[in-house]
């Protein structure tokens, strides 16, 4: 007899919110938010209604990926998001809205056989498109849990046929201050940048999400694509990617050019490790404001912890 033993961070996907919910929900938030609530919604609403991709949603989800806690409502996490391109406040939402996500080109070169440049929906199109849930833990030590919808890295990575010498992934998001004034604050080393080992880009839980909530996502989420890699803190996962780089020499990261005694490039979750200003040890969950224990690696270290095993010295913890 074969016995599964559940993982940390598993509930049985029995207690998983059913997609029809989702599906219904904007009945329900207009409902309870009042008129201003819905409007912001009801824009978000919108562009996603006129993604080409609209179609593929809402994908099917991958029972693989279950969480340990109730997913956070969207009323909460779609209006609580660090965006610097859009402003330092978590209230970006409205102005996040002036991105144009079409037409949206990912372009795709360095140390691979050929470079590539493929428009975003000829992308998604190509990917096996599936709902995940996933953990996001930020650095700032709130979290939250949300169904991703996207396709996992390593798909990418086996689309750009690396050669043998790259070791790292580095992946930047668009750069047009005339639509995002946070570009303009000569004192940001625009545009952001992020980047993960060739190793870490392969690994099962690194994610590229295109949808969120069983629809495309929202520009507040750092639409039309971004990554999701829920081992590390929220910083990490790069909004509105519009350049997929393979290199051999570790990028400078955003948060790292502005303060490498704070945010490294490894920023692994890690409970026991403080940031220089706050304890990592507890988070506040969107939405109910509970306080829970964190996890080392967020939860997710028997599928990640191995990846670290040889990095002696290094300082994987942000």
């Amino acid at each position: 007899m074969l016995i599964k033993a559940r993982k940390g961070w598993e509930i049985p996907e029995s207690e998983a919110t059913p997609e029809a919910v989702f599906l219904d929900r904007r009945r329900l938030i207009a409902g309870g938010l009042g008129i201003a609530g819905a409007a912001a919604i009801g824009t978000g609403h919108a562009r996603a209604a006129a993604d080409p991709t609209a179609d593929l949603y809402p994908a099917k989800r991958n029972g693989s990926y279950t969480l340990d806690r109730p997913l956070t409502e969207e009323k909460f996490s779609a209006d609580y998001n660090n965006y610097y391109e859009f402003g330092t406040s978590k209230t970006i939402t409205a102005a996040s809205q002036a991105l144009n996500t079409r037409p949206w080109t990912v372009k795709i070169g360095g140390l691979v056989e050929q470079p590539l440049e493929l428009g975003i929906d000829d992308l998604v199109r190509k990917m096996p498109l599936e709902e995940r849930l996933y953990r996001h833990r930020c650095v700032e030590a709130w979290s939250m849990a949300v169904p991703w919808t996207g396709f996992p890295l390593k798909a990418l990575v086996e689309l750009a046929r690396p050669k043998p010498e790259a070791r790292y992934v580095v992946m930047q998001t668009f750069r047009n201050p005339s639509v995002a004034p946070g570009q303009k604050q000569f004192w940001y080393p625009w545009p952001y940048t992020e980047g993960l080992t060739v190793e870490e880009a392969r690994n099962d839980l690194a994610f590229l999400a295109t949808g969120i909530y069983g629809k495309p996502l929202p520009n507040q989420f750092g639409a039309p694509i971004r990554l999701a890699v829920p081992w590390k803190y929220g910083f990490k996962s790069v909004k509105a990617i519009d350049s997929i780089t393979f290199a051999t020499e570790r990028p400078k990261t955003f948060w790292e050019g502005l303060q490498a005694s704070e945010y490294g490039f490894w920023a692994n979750v890690n409970p026991e490790v403080p940031h220089p200003r706050w304890s990592q040890a507890s988070e506040r969950v969107l939405g109910t404001n509970e306080q829970k224990p964190t996890l080392l690696f967020n939860g997710y270290g028997e599928y990640v912890a191995d990846l670290y095993k040889d990095l002696k010295g290094e300082r994987l913890w942000a």
